[in-house]
């Protein structure tokens, strides 16, 4: 049965230890003792060389060891109950010795280090293994059948001190390996009183080492090494694994002499707190960023999200993880409102980093909708597969809003809002090419206002700009919605009606000309009425005039204001009956 079983759950997480940062890799790479980090499935992460170097096996990652099947036949069961409480998450390590099968078949004494680590949620990850061969101590312990002087140099030779308590006398030993790990002289008597021992313990471990030596005294299966800090001669702490049971009972059953052994596993530790120092680092560093990051499995599914990124998609990271990436993230086109495709499932589609260059809308759960930019990149193992891919996403609808109000502005008039002269002299070229080839026209109409000039110079230019807004809104009105009608300067506007003979352009010239003339103006208590004079003519194939159709609206309209104003003139008729 293997772990994925007994486990409540099996939780996918990115692999952690794969994308440790460079100097915490390295640590393992050199380190002496063997690492090796499976998922709760069995299946090997990471392995460093040293664990190949003790026992031979060069797993691929992806290797299902089903159990961690590497434990000797005899040890499995204890080993197994201890490994499937940390997957339960019953506990949060596990120290223990076992013999575990090297590559060539030959067994090896190991302490077997197991911690499960947990994502942020609290949810069970990895299982972390380290592997420390006590071949030697195991060697010492079963030469002490034959001698004492043989295992106490054994023991040496492997840098653990021993200790032997006589619980009948209330005494200690202590080996000269003992002492010169916390810079004892080899000769010196050591006072074995146990109040003393506990002063030099760290104060933040004294706790857990008082309400817990008994047990060790008292060969409490469960319970037969303890960790803490113990302060050396030199003035600093060093971590101390001491593993110690009985050897001797009374009659009774009860306890007569411990032994045991003490390591020193400071580097170990500083290893430990390395990583868990990143680990938070890493964490704090995810939550400050304002960027939304995403991350996801082989399969697109959502294995992480940071807190942005519940912000902007409205998924909280509860909720997010598991479904797929589209589902959490969804884009549309800002311009067609059709759905986007999701750049992280691009990504682990052509195995390659992909960046959305479209302009596109996150939609989150609520319905709001923000400008975002985003890029996807994949996440390999070290052979060279796609595990997965990180989403990373900007909100930028403020600098978009600004782009388009920028491009707005370029093309349109900022006292009206009507297209400019610029955005009406392209149209107006569009126009004529479109009327080449004589299969399409359309009219031209030339607005200048009449008596517009005494508002200015008797209510001043803000009345002036006043009455300017409401005019360009009656004529925007008077028109049809495709048509173009644009400011040119001061009191003149074009309009340009697409595809309109010239009846209806005269009948849209009078519409105009009848709505600016009932306008009623009021500033400052006084009332004001204007009139427009309008010059029309006709976009065909060619101008006929020379004077081009804007000159030809433009004298049109002059002709109007010299007959009287308030008047419409086409400039086709014009030159019927006075030719230029």
């Amino acid at each position: 049965m293997s772990l994925v079983r007994v486990a409540q759950r099996r939780v996918t997480r990115p692999r952690r230890t794969q994308r440790a940062v460079p100097v915490l890799s390295r640590l393992a790479e050199i380190a002496p003792v063997g690492m090796l980090v499976t998922g709760l499935d069995g299946a090997v992460r990471y392995l460093n060389p040293a664990f190949t170097r003790l026992l031979g096996h060069k797993f691929e990652v992806g290797h299902n060891l089903d159990g961690f099947g590497l434990i000797h036949p005899d040890d499995t069961g204890a080993a197994r109950q201890h490994l499937v409480r940390l997957a339960r998450g019953e506990a949060a390590h596990y120290r223990g010795e076992h013999r575990l099968i090297h590559a060539d078949g030959h067994p090896i004494w190991v302490m077997l280090a197991a911690a499960l680590s947990t994502d942020d949620d609290g949810h069970p990850d990895c299982l972390i293994l380290q592997v420390t061969s006590i071949e030697l101590q195991k060697r010492a312990e079963e030469a002490l059948a034959y001698s004492e002087s043989r295992w106490n140099h054994a023991l040496e030779g492997a840098r653990q001190g021993v200790w032997d308590h006589d619980i009948r006398r209330d005494t200690m030993f202590y080996s000269r390996m003992w002492r010169k790990m916390r810079g004892i002289p080899a000769d010196e008597e050591v006072d074995g009183d146990q109040v003393k021992w506990l002063q030099r313990i760290h104060p933040e471990d004294r706790p857990h080492v008082m309400a817990n030596v008994h047990r060790q005294d008292q060969g409490d299966n469960s319970f037969d090494a303890l960790e803490y800090r113990e302060l050396t001669r030199d003035g600093r702490y060093i971590w101390i694994l001491s593993r110690g049971r009985p050897v001797e009972w009374d009659e009774g059953g009860e306890p007569l002499r411990t032994i045991g052994t003490d390591t020193d596993i400071t580097y170990l530790k500083t290893v430990e707190q390395e990583l868990a120092a990143e680990k938070e680092r890493l964490r704090v560093t995810l939550e400050a960023i304002a960027d939304g990051m995403i991350a996801t499995d082989g399969e697109g599914r959502v294995t992480f999200i940071n807190p942005a990124a519940e912000r902007f998609t409205g998924f909280s990271a509860a909720e997010a993880k598991g479904l797929l990436a589209e589902a959490v993230f969804p884009l549309r086109h800002a311009h067609s409102n059709e759905a986007a495709p999701c750049p992280a499932v691009a990504c682990l589609t052509h195995r390659q980093a992909m960046e959305v260059e479209d302009e596109v809308v996150l939609v989150s759960r609520d319905g709001q909708a923000r400008d975002i930019r985003c890029s996807a990149s994949p996440v390999t193992t070290p052979d060279g597969k796609v595990s997965g891919a990180v989403l990373v996403f900007q909100d930028i609808t403020q600098s978009r809003a600004l782009q388009r109000q920028l491009v707005h502005s370029a093309s349109h008039d900022v006292l009206t809002g009507l297209p400019n002269r610029a955005a009406f002299d392209r149209a107006m070229s569009t126009a004529m090419t479109s009327a080449r080839d004589g299969q399409r026209q359309h009219c031209l109409l030339y607005v200048d206002l009449d008596r517009f000039k005494p508002v200015n110079d008797t209510a001043g230019h803000a009345a002036g700009d006043a009455l300017l807004k409401q005019v360009a809104e009656t004529i925007r009105g008077a028109c049809r919605g495709h048509d173009l009608a644009a400011r040119l300067g001061g009191d003149e506007f074009a309009v340009l009606l697409e595809d309109c003979p010239l009846a209806n352009g005269r009948k849209v010239a009078e519409k105009i000309v009848r709505a600016i003339a009932s306008l009623a103006f009021s500033w400052n208590g006084r009332l004001y009425r204007i009139g427009a004079s309008i010059g029309v003519t006709v976009i065909k194939s060619r101008s006929e005039s020379g004077l081009g159709y804007l000159g030809e609206a433009d004298a049109a309209c002059y002709a109007a204001k010299a007959g009287g104003r308030g008047q419409v003139v086409c400039f086709a008729e014009m030159t019927v009956d006075q030719p230029q």
